[in-house]
């Protein structure tokens, strides 16, 4: 990252969309972060690592499960902002072998 804040780079609606993201993700990682929280102050310094830290690292990648099932259900909800996109069409026909026309 280039030291830059993460908002410049976003519209006023795109911010509105991160704020709504935000706020339905700290709901539904609140009870993981406890846990995370829990586990940490019962570990001595020296168990940190190894086990512990892998249990962290499964917690938060469950975390970052999470936020990206909201943001899909939030784009569910709020349905599509436009005409879909088609693919572009074949100019022309090429054999699955060779990538060329094949003489007769």
């Amino acid at each position: 990252m280039d030291g830059r804040r993460i908002e410049e780079g976003l519209t006023p609606e795109q911010l509105a969309e991160a704020q709504r993201h935000f706020e339905v993700m700290k709901k539904a990682t609140e009870a993981d972060l406890w846990r995370i929280a829990c586990l940490m102050a019962g570990k001595a310094d020296d168990q940190l690592f190894g086990r512990t830290e892998f249990e962290v690292r499964d917690q938060a990648m469950r975390i970052g499960a999470k936020a990206v099932e909201t943001a899909v259900e939030g784009r569910k909800k709020g349905g599509t902002q436009g005409a879909a996109s088609s693919a572009p069409s074949a100019e022309r026909m090429l054999d699955s072998s060779s990538g060329g026309r094949r003489r007769s």
